[in-house]
C-alpha cells in the first residue's frame, strides 16, 4: 500500500496529499506552477486554510491579485480567509485611499531589493508556519535578467531554509518558461495543466515533477475545480489494492445462460458483452445485477449512453425494478456524461462504490461512451487495464458492454479490449424464415469450460430467455446464416 508521512503539512486536498505521500514536508520550499486558470490560487488558498484550521499561522503574499480578489475567490467556494494574513503589493490604482497608503505598496515602482525587503518584513511580522508567495512572475520581471532572478530566488531559498516555515511559491509560466531556476532550488515541484478538448468542458491534470527524498505517485492525475475547491483524483494503481475472497461461481437468473457460461461467472472476473445496437447488451448485464441483489449483495452501474429514466422503464418491462434497488441502497445507479467527466474521476467513483458502498457487481455501459472520455485508444486500454485489475483484486465482478459498428455482417469494435476480459459474450442478429432473430455465444472464458454452442435468445416480460443450440444453421455469427437443418425444428424448440 502507498505509504504517507502524517507529519507533513497537509494541503487540504485529500487526493493531492495521497499523491505527495502525505503532503508538503515541513520547513521546505515548494513550487506550484501552471498557466493562468489552472487553479494555482485555489490550491494555495486551500493549503493556507487547512493550516489555519489546524491552529497554524499562515501568510499569503500576493504580487498579482488584490486582497479583495482573493477574498471574493474564496467566498465563491464558501470559504473565509479570516484566519489567513494577507499582504499585497498592488498597482497604483488601489492607492487612492489615503488610509491604505501606510500598508499597501505597488510593485511596479519598487526595486527588486525593496520588494524582497517588504516580503521579509511581512514574514517577520507574522512569523507564519505556512507561506504562499504569489507569484514568481512579478519577481522575474523586476529582476530583468535571468542571472539576477536566479540570485534572488537563491536568496529567498536561503532565507526560508533558516525558518521552520513551509513555503509554497506560485509561478504562472507567463515569461521565460524554459527557465528552470526554481526547479533546481525547490524541494518539490508540482505542475498544473489545462487541456481543451474539441467538445466538452476543459480537462485539468497535475504531475509531481520532483520531490526530494520522497516516494510520490508519478504520472498525470486528473483534477477538477468545483464549488468547494479543488478535487484531485490520483491515478489508480491496481497493484496497491488486494483483498482476499473466494472465487466462487455466480449464477444468473437463467439456467440456460448459466449452462452456456459453464455454470455462471466467476467472482472477481470481468465479462465483456459485445454486439450491435439493440441486441440487449444492457439488459443482459441487468440480469446479473438482479441476480447479485437477489443474493443480498450490492451493485453499481455507470451508464454512459442511455437516459436513466428510459433504462428504468425498459428494466421494469423485464421484471427488474431498478428504482426499488436504488431506494433500498442495494444499487448505485449513476449517469455519466463523457463530455464532462474525466477518466480519473470515474475511477474514483468506482472505487468509492466498491470500498464504501460495498458493491460486488459493477457494470460499465458502455465502453463506447467510456472511450469518449479518454484522450486516445492507447490511454483507454491502459486505464481500463488498471480499473479491471483493481476490481478483480477487490473481488468485484465487472460487466462491460461494447456496441459494435453495424448491425449484420462484418462488424468492428471501436477498440479491441477482448484480451483484457476474462469472459467474452457475443450477441448477434441473424435472419431466418423471414424474421430477425438474436443469437448468443460465449467465445472466451479463462476460468473454466463453457458451452461452444450458439443459442437463440429472446427478450420479453420474463427477461432474456435462451433457446436450444442453433444446429440448423452455419454462419450465424457472421450474420449470414446458411441452412443446414430443419427450420421447423428450430421454431418448435424456441416456441
Amino acid at each position: 500500500m502507498f505509504q504517507t508521512d502524517t507529519g507533513d503539512a497537509g494541503t487540504g486536498i485529500e487526493g493531492l496529499d495521497r499523491i505527495l505521500g502525505g503532503g508538503l514536508a515541513r520547513g521546505r520550499v515548494f513550487l506550484l506552477e501552471g498557466n493562468p486558470g489552472t487553479g494555482k490560487t485555489t490550491v494555495a488558498s486551500q493549503f493556507l486554510i487547512a493550516g489555519a484550521a489546524a491552529g497554524e499561522r499562515t501568510l499569503y503574499i500576493t504580487l498579482s491579485e488584490t486582497e479583495d480578489e482573493l477574498r471574493a475567490s474564496a467566498a465563491s467556494h464558501g470559504w473565509s480567509l479570516d484566519g489567513v494574513d494577507l499582504f499585497e503589493l498592488v498597482p497604483p490604482e488601489s492607492l487612492l485611499d489615503d488610509d491604505q497608503q501606510q500598508s499597501l505598496l505597488y510593485s511596479s515602482d519598487l526595486e527588486l531589493g525593496e520588494t524582497t525587503k517588504r516580503i521579509f518584513e511581512a514574514f517577520e511580522r507574522v512569523k507564519p508556519d505556512r507561506v504562499v508567495l504569489d507569484s514568481l512572475s512579478e519577481i522575474r520581471l523586476l529582476a530583468q535578467s535571468s542571472l539576477r532572478y536566479r540570485r534572488q530566488i537563491l536568496a529567498l531559498k536561503h532565507y526560508f531554509s533558516r525558518q521552520t516555515t513551509t513555503v509554497l511559491m506560485l509561478d504562472d509560466l507567463t515569461t521565460e518558461t524554459l527557465d528552470k531556476t526554481v526547479h533546481s532550488v525547490a524541494h518539490g515541484v508540482v505542475r498544473l495543466e489545462e487541456l481543451a478538448p474539441e467538445y466538452g468542458s476543459e480537462r485539468r491534470r497535475l504531475r509531481v515533477i520532483k520531490y526530494r527524498g520522497r516516494r510520490f505517485r508519478g504520472g498525470f492525475h486528473d483534477f477538477s475545480i468545483l464549488e468547494g475547491g479543488v478535487r484531485v483524483f490520483p491515478r489508480l494503481v491496481a497493484a496497491e489494492h488486494k483483498k482476499s475472497f473466494t472465487r466462487d461461481l455466480l449464477p444468473s437468473r437463467s439456467p440456460e445462460l448459466d449452462a452456456l457460461l459453464g455454470g455462471g461467472v466467476e467472482r472477481g472476473s470481468s465479462v465483456l458483452i459485445l454486439g450491435p445496437a439493440g441486441t440487449g447488451k444492457s439488459l443482459l448485464a441487468l440480469t446479473f445485477v438482479q441476480a447479485a441483489v437477489d443474493r443480498g449483495e450490492r451493485a453499481a452501474m455507470f451508464v454512459f449512453d442511455e437516459e436513466l429514466g428510459l433504462l428504468k422503464d425498459r428494466a421494469v418491462g423485464l421484471g427488474i425494478d431498478l428504482q426499488k434497488m436504488v431506494d433500498k441502497e442495494l444499487l448505485v445507479l449513476e449517469q455519466v456524461d463523457a463530455a464532462e467527466l474525466s477518466p480519473g474521476e470515474l475511477s474514483e467513483r468506482v472505487r468509492r462504490c466498491v470500498e464504501q458502498h460495498g458493491a460486488r457487481t459493477v457494470v460499465v455501459d458502455s465502453l463506447n461512451g467510456y472511450q469518449a472520455a479518454m484522450p486516445g485508444e492507447s490511454a483507454l486500454v491502459l486505464h481500463l487495464h488498471e480499473l479491471l485489475q483493481y476490481l478483480n483484486r477487490q473481488g468485484a465482478t465487472t460487466f462491460l458492454t461494447v456496441a459494435q459498428h453495424g448491425l449484420v455482417g462484418d462488424m468492428k469494435s471501436p477498440v479491441d479490449v477482448t484480451y483484457l476480459a476474462d469472459t467474452v459474450v457475443l450477441l448477434r442478429y441473424f435472419e431466418a424464415t423471414g424474421r430477425v432473430r438474436r443469437a448468443i455465444s460465449v467465445v472466451k472464458k479463462r476460468s473454466g469450460a463453457h458451452e461452444d454452442t450458439i443459442r437463440e435468445y429472446q427478450i420479453g416480460a420474463r427477461g432474456i430467455t435462451l433457446g436450444q443450440p442453433l444446429d440448423a444453421f452455419q454462419g450465424v455469427l457472421r450474420g449470414v446464416p446458411v441452412l443446414v437443418g430443419d427450420t421447423a425444428l428450430l421454431d418448435r424448440r424456441n416456441a
